[in-house]
């Protein structure tokens, strides 16, 4: 028989354990049925609407809708005739900052005459296709965090927790929404700085995500979670550069690797570190986990949960990728042309991610607003050292034909100190270099050697 005194603190060092560890979300067979019945989506979502304007979840398009009228390319969408119902500015934002979140309220404050929010009727008619359905459920009851939340243990596709229990689970639901399995574009990206000038990024761009092949899933403990491609063609000075690599799924196994041909040097070799805050080429307005909101290990950062709330978030943005919008009507100082935006109300899921002690980041905090019918992150506001916000992201999405959901389309990060911002992911002027999405690629197209061969 244990003595008391040890019994106690074992007892205590039980407890400990157990707050440490990150609560698990595996639901009971029960509740998981109850994912894409009457309460619920297949992702999870309140299938409800709300007496404030969000509406009810129909999921009754996937991958063609009333008017689309080719496979793939550029399409204006189902809403495109819609008018705005509402305009927000700088003059009456405090009327609706209830629905606003901090980064949105900084670029009114910034940029009072430039920025503007035009919101439109909201729409939750995408869905997604069976397969996706399925294997949420599947996940519903068998998806666990893996190795301290450096990975998760669960089947790809799809979100691995659509009834998260904590932060940590959420942000893994981020890293892993359902997306296109390949992307393939020629982008543009526009660094816009105070004065007005205008510095001029090109990219061959390509990744292949083989979690979300239609055609052979597996599991988020598998090695690779995706491939990347870009070689620049702007600015001038880095063009014939070329980089590849990959992201693993699991952390404590792996971290992203790079590897980056050089004309000047003539030949290949490993990167180094290109992860969390990596400064993205051409100006480095933002970082390699600025991504999609958030991409990348989980790893330096404690995630909180904060809950969900209804706010106008960028959605359905066809028109901005539109290859009749000019650049030069569209790229505008401090911000692009909101004429050219969407907003919506949604419900969204918000995580704030707090910097560990003794890690580094130039992000000291980062809120993250994950739509929750997608679990794709749409905005992100990310604060420096001192607590100060710093910069705030958004994300464009456009539902896409060709792969049965939602696209990335142009990307925007600003930053608030300098008073200057990226426009990220263009493809208005593109021609046929807009993107193509879900076609047969190779992890061959993104070894050292495809590298080798493109440089030269």
């Amino acid at each position: 028989m244990l003595k008391p005194k040890l019994a106690s603190s074992l007892c205590m060092a039980a407890a400990i354990l157990l707050i440490s560890l990150p609560a698990s979300a595996k639901v009971k067979a029960e509740k998981a049925a109850e994912l894409d019945g009457k309460k619920y989506t297949c992702q999870g979502a309140e299938r409800a609407g709300s007496a404030s304007g969000v509406p009810a979840y129909t999921g009754k398009y996937v991958g063609t809708w009333p008017g689309q009228s080719k496979p793939f390319g550029y399409e204006p969408g189902p809403y495109a005739a819609e008018k705005p119902t509402l305009t927000i500015t700088a003059q009456n934002m405090a009327e609706h900052a209830d629905k606003l979140t901090e980064g949105q309220k900084a670029l009114f404050k910034k940029y009072p005459e430039a920025f503007k929010m035009n919101v439109y009727p909201s729409h939750r008619d995408f869905g997604f296709a069976p397969w996706v359905c399925e294997t949420v459920k599947k996940n519903a009851t068998t998806a666990e965090l893996a190795n301290d939340g450096y990975g998760v243990s669960a089947t790809s596709g799809a979100i691995p927790f659509p009834f998260p229990a904590s932060g940590l689970e959420a942000i893994w639901n981020m890293i892993n929404p359902h997306r296109a399995w390949t992307e393939s574009a020629v982008t543009d990206i526009a660094d816009v700085y105070a004065n007005g000038s205008i510095a001029w990024g090109r990219n061959r761009f390509k990744t292949m995500n083989p979690n979300n092949d239609p055609n052979k899933r597996g599991s988020l403990q598998d090695k690779i979670n995706a491939y990347f491609s870009t070689g620049y063609l702007l600015p001038q000075r880095d063009k014939g550069f070329v980089a590849v690599g990959y992201q693993p799924n699991d952390f404590s196994k792996d971290a992203t690797q790079s590897w980056q041909y050089s004309p000047g040097l003539r030949r290949v070799r490993q990167a180094p570190e290109v992860g969390f805050d990596y400064p993205v080429p051409p100006a480095g307005l933002r970082t390699v986990d600025d991504d999609y909101g958030f991409n990348g290990s989980p790893e330096r950062y404690t995630w909180k949960l904060v809950g969900k709330r209804e706010y106008y978030v960028p959605y359905h943005n066809f028109r901005i990728n539109d290859p009749a919008v000019k650049y030069s009507d569209l790229i505008k100082p401090g911000t692009v042309n909101p004429d050219y935006m969407r907003y919506e109300l949604h419900r969204a899921w918000v995580v704030e991610g707090t910097l560990k002690s003794g890690v580094r980041h130039i992000y000291s905090k980062r809120v993250l607003y994950a739509d929750e019918d997608s679990w794709l992150t749409l905005l992100a506001d990310n604060y420096d050292g001192r607590g100060q916000l710093w910069r705030t992201n958004m994300v464009n999405y456009f539902y896409s034909q060709e792969s049965k959901t939602f696209h990335r389309g142009a990307t925007l990060y600003h930053d608030l100190s300098s008073g200057a911002y990226e426009a990220g992911y263009l493809v208005n002027e593109r021609g046929n270099d807009w993107w193509r999405i879900n076609q047969p690629q190779t992890e061959k197209e993104y070894s050292p050697d495809a590298l080798a061969r493109a440089g030269h």
